[in-house]
């Protein structure tokens, strides 16, 4: 929502646990769980956040339920649900074209921890359980190429999904590339 004056206005506060989070013991300036993200990130991330914080309305998290493909089809292809089990484990449920095309596969109904793009898998890992963990996003500006090195990481988004507004069930992931 926007006000007047062309702030932008949250219904219910989003909290910021960590501005950055912490790897190795130094900040890891390219993941913000800040709204600061707003101001730097790429378009089409903000208007996933957007569309995300508006489905929550008062709640902390909005339901797959929530989230209409017809609303989403200009993102669909950069957007991938992931779901979360307890103890902690993932699996790719939807992996969009553009996403599997970055990876030169497709890892739909495959284990995260098997499948994921990134430095490591306790830094990637480390992403999801903030997002799980705190019922909040996570925006990451890692730019690194993709394995298939057509594409470029531009910026991702992790939005946290829950059927019961207190666990989270399933991420939504929205990476935005730049294309060759």
């Amino acid at each position: 929502m926007i006000d007047g004056d062309g702030r932008v206005i949250w219904p219910v506060p989003i909290p910021p646990v960590r501005r950055y989070m912490q790897w190795n013991g130094h900040a890891a300036l390219r993941c913000c769980t800040s709204l600061r993200f707003l101001d730097a990130c790429q378009p089409n991330i903000a208007a996933i956040f957007r569309y995300w914080n508006d489905k929550r309305g008062q709640r902390r998290m909005p339901a797959r339920r929530d989230l209409d493909p017809v609303d989403l089809k200009p993102y669909l292809p950069s957007i991938m649900l992931v779901d979360v089990y307890q103890p902690l484990r993932l699996t790719y449920r939807l992996v969009g074209t553009r996403e599997a095309e970055a990876r030169g596969y497709d890892p739909t109904g495959k284990a995260v921890e098997s499948h994921f793009v990134g430095d490591s898998w306790p830094f990637v890992k480390s992403k999801y359980s903030y997002v799980v963990e705190h019922g909040s996003f996570l925006y990451d500006e890692d730019q690194a190429p993709s394995s298939a090195h057509r594409l470029r990481e531009a910026g991702a988004i992790f939005l946290p999904l829950s059927e019961d507004d207190t666990q989270v069930n399933m991420i939504c992931v929205y990476t935005d590339y730049f294309l060759p």
